[in-house]
């Protein structure tokens, strides 16, 4: 069992290195408290790598991808839509109640890990390993390296104005939503590198244009205005 927890660990921690599921959470703590987005994923990865062992181990059984990946697509563009108008309200405004955001953050990573490389590697690791032990290593493995991403959004969000991590976060649900859809559901991956490249573009171009009014705003509120002439100039 110790060799299946250490075997699972090392090998998930490495497979989510750069992965989507790093992001994903990057993401989230730039909105909300370090603790919730972790309580959240070790949620997520408690129920995802428990299904992945049922499958390894006692089922043999594949999962249906296009239409996991159609949910999950559907999924975060509601997250990017959700983060934008919240963002409009008041982007200093940090929504962190664990009752509203943690279901959020474990819907979503289940979503999204189904049928990805990490859940298909800890199938094939419970198919040769104690189960029990699978299971512990994978979810302490993605725990720990979706905690590195948590670590570089907190730094981010220290950095960082509140509004332009609303905007960059609800750019970033966006992006994973188009792509999930036109690649992993529709199976149109240069349609998706297309769109996903657009929307990046563009968000670039809106940042700059953003960025540069408020510059301007910000040039004409502290330049002192000309005083009027006074009584000896007019004399």
């Amino acid at each position: 069992m110790l060799t299946a927890i250490l075997v699972s660990l090392a090998v998930v921690f490495v497979a989510e290195l750069g992965d989507k599921s790093q992001l994903i959470t990057m993401t989230y703590s730039l909105r909300h408290r370090w603790w919730v987005v972790l309580s959240g994923v070790g949620i997520a990865a408690m129920l995802v790598h428990g299904l992945s062992v049922a499958i390894g181990h006692f089922l043999g059984m594949t999962l249906p991808e296009r239409p996991i990946a159609f949910a999950a697509a559907v999924a975060f563009l509601l997250f990017a839509v959700w983060t934008w108008r919240e963002g409009e309200d008041d982007a200093d405004v940090r929504v962190a109640e664990p009752r509203f955001v943690v279901p959020a953050i474990v819907s979503s990573f289940v979503l999204a890990e189904l049928g990805d490389k990490t859940m298909l590697a800890t199938v094939a690791l419970a198919s040769d390993h104690h189960w029990a032990g699978v299971w512990v290593g994978a979810t302490i493995g993605m725990v720990l390296a979706d905690g590195v991403a948590i670590a570089a959004g907190r730094l981010m969000h220290k950095r960082l104005p509140a509004g332009f991590l609303h905007g960059l976060a609800s750019v970033l649900f966006l992006e994973f939503g188009l792509w999930l859809l036109f690649d992993s559901a529709l199976g149109l991956r240069w349609v998706a590198v297309a769109v996903t490249a657009t929307v990046g573009v563009i968000a670039v171009v809106v940042g700059i244009l953003r960025a540069r009014a408020a510059r301007a705003r910000f040039r004409e509120s502290v330049e002192p205005t000309p005083s009027d002439p006074s009584p000896s100039q007019h004399s």
